[in-house]
């Protein structure tokens, strides 16, 4: 799987982390082993050492960086040494943050500074067995009194489902392979474009079925990962933490051998409504793709923000505006196509041409409107009878839920054929490729947290 190619870092010194340019399926990358057996992986001030120096070799040469960790955390036989060293290793992780792909695999127990290292990378893949948390068992029944096993705390299965930190899930011995397998959507650093994949599928390959997955019904619920399916190359589509926030998907194809990341509502959980984790795992998502000049494409079908006063009181305003945040900082090509419903605000946040979209098609079942009928009617109806609401409500659905006034207005460049839709994004990925756009000089932004 991985070849020892010309280099390894600091083979003379006592240190425990191995860390040497290595060659994963082709690619060059720098790979660093945090995975001691006889130390529990704990990190010495010289791993801390090997640590940064491999670091900052892959961002000065420009090789993704390659983390497998099981580490039990720092040395507490070296004292705040040990922690010099993981916090020195974390500061040149950041620099190399989104310059350079970091893929993290976690092989074992990711404990302490070794979690938040996992935190810094842009996809984590975690083996069945592993663990990760910043306090373990212990700390947690001394500080409040709840008697927790590593797996409850932060088992893969908790960092997949609930966290969202484990963007895939596999054996242990399928964590190097599955990275070398997202490697390939990803270019070596932030001034190249991805590698062209190779692909015998037609990029004018119609797809009469699209269409048939959409329910009869409005409300209805459909797995749009089938959607993407049948539009991307070859049914192939590499969903990134797909366990999170289900109520969107993210995830990395190819249309006409060019990668792609892939963002989608999906109607078959909460309705594809938007919530506080979906909107972190789109902004998050949305960002990796624009440092790694992935055009993303948007697949819509949302009936607006999740209402509640839990989501209100725990930040939607903040955590929906992370989505808006991404998007329009993007500076990839961006194609958006609404199979269904964009109401409201979540018509804005899911990339509309208000966002700076590049290219916004919608199918003819598009509805695109302030809200939909039924919520209308209860605003602008009130207090008229059953008869006349139902009547206006009719009359509502055929002139505004539908994606020709949007088209009149230049909200929506083109109502497609459903069938057409892979030739359709396949020339418009082409078409946009030569995309070039450069935000102001500048320090930082304010990104909302």
């Amino acid at each position: 799987m991985t070849d020892p190619i010309a280099l390894q870092l600091r083979q003379g010194t006592p240190a425990h982390a191995v860390a040497g340019v290595h060659n994963l399926d082709g690619r060059p990358v720098m790979l660093i082993r945090a995975e001691d057996p006889e130390h529990r992986g704990a990190l010495t001030p010289d791993d801390g050492d090997t640590l940064t120096a491999a670091a900052a070799l892959a961002l000065e040469k420009h090789l993704p960086i390659v983390l497998l960790l099981a580490s039990s955390g720092a040395d507490a036989n070296h004292g705040v040494a040990a922690l010099d060293g993981w916090g020195r290793a974390a500061r040149v992780l950041a620099k190399a943050s989104g310059v350079v792909p970091i893929l993290a695999g976690v092989t074992g127990p990711a404990v302490s500074g070794t979690a938040l290292l996992i935190g810094l990378a842009d996809v984590v893949i975690m083996a069945e067995d592993a663990y990760a948390f910043v306090s373990g068992p212990v700390p947690v029944q001394q500080m409040t009194g709840v008697r927790v096993d590593v797996e409850e705390l932060g088992g893969a299965s908790v960092h997949y489902r609930d966290t969202g930190a484990a963007s895939i899930i596999v054996s242990h011995d399928d964590v190097l392979p599955t990275i070398g397998d997202i490697l390939r959507f990803l270019p070596d650093h932030n001034e190249n474009e991805p590698p062209l994949l190779a692909t015998a599928d037609p990029v004018d390959r119609a797809i009469p079925e699209a269409l048939d997955l959409l329910p009869d019904t409005p409300t209805g619920s459909y797995d749009v990962r089938n959607v993407i399916r049948l539009v991307v190359d070859d049914e192939e589509f590499l969903e990134l933490r797909g366990g999170w926030a289900q109520n969107l998907v993210t995830g990395l194809a190819s249309i006409g051998g060019r990668p792609v990341g892939v963002v989608a509502n999906q109607p078959m959980a909460i309705a594809g409504t938007l919530d506080i984790p979906a909107s972190q795992k789109g902004a998050r998502f949305v960002t990796m793709c624009d440092a790694f000049n992935l055009p993303i494409i948007t697949f819509v079908d949302t009936p607006g923000f999740y209402p509640g006063k839990d989501l209100e009181w725990r930040g939607m305003i903040r955590h929906g505006a992370q989505m808006a945040f991404a998007y329009a900082r993007a500076t990839v090509p961006r194609i958006s196509v609404v199979l269904r419903k964009s109401y409201g605000g979540a018509f804005i946040v899911m990339d509309s041409k208000t966002m700076g979209n590049d290219a916004y098609l919608a199918w003819p079942t598009a509805e695109i409107a302030v809200m939909g009928a039924t919520q209308a009617a209860q605003i602008l109806q009130r207090g008229e009878s059953e008869e006349a609401i139902a009547t206006w409500i009719e009359d509502y659905e055929q002139t505004y839920l539908n994606p020709y006034v949007g088209a009149e207005r230049g909200f929506v460049d083109a109502v497609i054929d459903p069938s057409n839709t892979r030739k359709e994004l396949a020339d418009l990925v082409e078409l946009f490729s030569s995309k070039r756009e450069r935000l102001p000089r500048r320090r930082h932004d304010n990104s909302p947290l």
